[in-house]
């Protein structure tokens, strides 16, 4: 239960700081179950002809007998048409992977495809890169370190004109990259990095959601913080990261999602979070929550769907990393006048609106000089606007925001009060985990 302290409220045995400490841990298990969900998510891509889709050809697991006989083919069929063929077979095969493990057994199989992934003809190199990104997909890490051979191939077909096969490279090595630490370690060396610095410059917008991902999967990697993010920072990377997240014609969902990951996975790190300052990690983060909410209110206004619902809180993550151990951060979130706009966003959904809260109170816990900024103004009638919501941690967030609002503005609690404050706290009486809260709260509005 929360008693008074000073006049003012604080929690018995849980004060601002044991708030704090409650909300970072809550956080590093969301964090926790996005990066578990986005290791096992490793991309695919197939586009089968139309005649394989229409022949029902159904993928048959091959034997050593006819892996070998695909090689041969590939490598001395007798045109280009029988050549891509035997290696189309070979993929379709290497969807299994019973045909996977038999692969990798076959003794000179790595050898061969990788001879015929440097070939000079382009749909035979295709096919075979095709053929790698297969058993980059394999669940056992067998397989993908049985695919290091490759990998300095793949890292040098990225500076090629081919965007189709700079695409499939980038998914491919994101792929194994997150499957085994002996990749990494062999990458690293080869020079993935700046390979990665140059295909961020690409125009094509395929090649850079590939590399958002493939980045990405560089960045989770458990040694990450001492051997990769460093090298990472020291690129232009960082800026063009930004630069992708900028609102405008030119922002592209997919892409921003991805390097939004990026930047989440950086910012976490805690490495060099002053250095995304220069570079206008805030501003264009708040730029992008403006342009994100100016949407909203348009898709509202004319009843169409927004059209970048997975952007809004991958935005919103990254600015609770930037805000929450820094008051730096909380304080250009303030003069970028972002309070109001973070507002608009609140009704968008209930994962948006934990995360607007979230970002609020990290401002909010910094003290009387941030709150002095947060109200008077619309703050508390949006916060009354929540309360009447049935979302529990919607309404969690809501009190937790109310009660750092409360300690350093206490004139806000009259307001709260002429505002039914106490009619929108008494529907969450009985709910268990809210009603300890919503006690104390109303203990403060009623006797100060």
């Amino acid at each position: 239960m929360w008693n008074r302290r000073l006049g003012r409220l604080r929690t018995v045995g849980c004060g601002v700081e044991e708030l704090r400490r409650r909300r970072r841990e809550r956080e590093a298990e969301l964090r926790k179950a996005r990066r578990e969900q986005q290791l096992v998510s490793k991309r695919l891509l197939r586009d089968d002809t139309p005649e394989e889709a229409e022949g029902g050809c159904a993928a048959l697991i091959l034997g050593e007998a006819e892996i070998q006989q695909f090689l041969w083919l590939a490598q001395r069929g007798t045109g280009e048409k029988e050549r891509v063929g035997a290696l189309v077979s070979l993929r379709r095969g290497l969807q299994h992977p019973e045909t996977q493990q038999t692969f990798i057994r076959l003794k000179g199989s790595m050898r061969t495809l990788v001879g015929l992934l440097t070939s000079n003809q382009a749909l035979l190199q295709l096919e075979a890169a095709r053929c790698l990104h297969e058993l980059s997909h394999s669940e056992q890490s067998a397989v993908a370190e049985a695919c290091l051979p490759a990998t300095s191939y793949l890292l040098t077909y990225l500076a090629g004109h081919s965007s189709d096969l700079i695409e499939l490279c980038l998914y491919t090595l994101g792929n194994l990259i997150v499957e085994s630490e002996s990749v990494r370690r062999q990458l690293l060396p080869q020079g993935i990095v700046p390979a990665m610095a140059s295909c961020i410059q690409s125009p094509h917008l395929t090649v850079l959601e590939a590399l958002g991902y493939a980045l990405s999967q560089l960045l989770q990697a458990k040694e990450a913080s001492k051997k990769i993010i460093p090298s990472v920072l020291s690129t232009p990377l960082p800026q063009h990261m930004l630069r992708l997240l900028q609102p405008g014609p030119k922002l592209n969902p997919g892409v921003a999602v991805e390097f939004a990951w990026c930047l989440h996975y950086i910012i976490c790190s805690q490495v060099n979070n002053a250095l995304l300052i220069t570079h206008g990690a805030v501003s264009t983060l708040g730029l992008l929550l403006l342009y994100l909410a100016g949407a909203v209110q348009r898709a509202e206004d004319t009843g169409l769907e927004l059209k970048q619902p997975s952007l809004l809180p991958e935005g919103l993550w990254l600015l609770n990393n930037l805000t929450a151990n820094n008051p730096g951060f909380c304080t250009s979130l303030l003069s970028l006048d972002l309070i109001e706009p973070l507002l608009q966003l609140l009704p968008v959904s209930n994962v948006v609106s934990v995360l607007v809260l979230t970002v609020l109170c990290n401002v909010a816990e910094k003290g009387p000089a941030y709150c002095w900024r947060l109200w008077p103004g619309p703050l508390l009638p949006s916060l009354l606007d929540m309360l009447a919501f049935s979302d529990t941690e919607v309404v969690g967030q809501s009190l937790e925001l109310l009660q750092l609002l409360f300690l350093y503005r206490p004139e806000a609690v009259q307001a709260f009060l002429q505002q039914s404050g106490l009619q929108a706290l008494k529907r969450h009486e009985e709910e268990a985990q809210l009603q300890d809260r919503v006690h104390a709260l109303q203990q403060t509005a009623l006797h100060g």
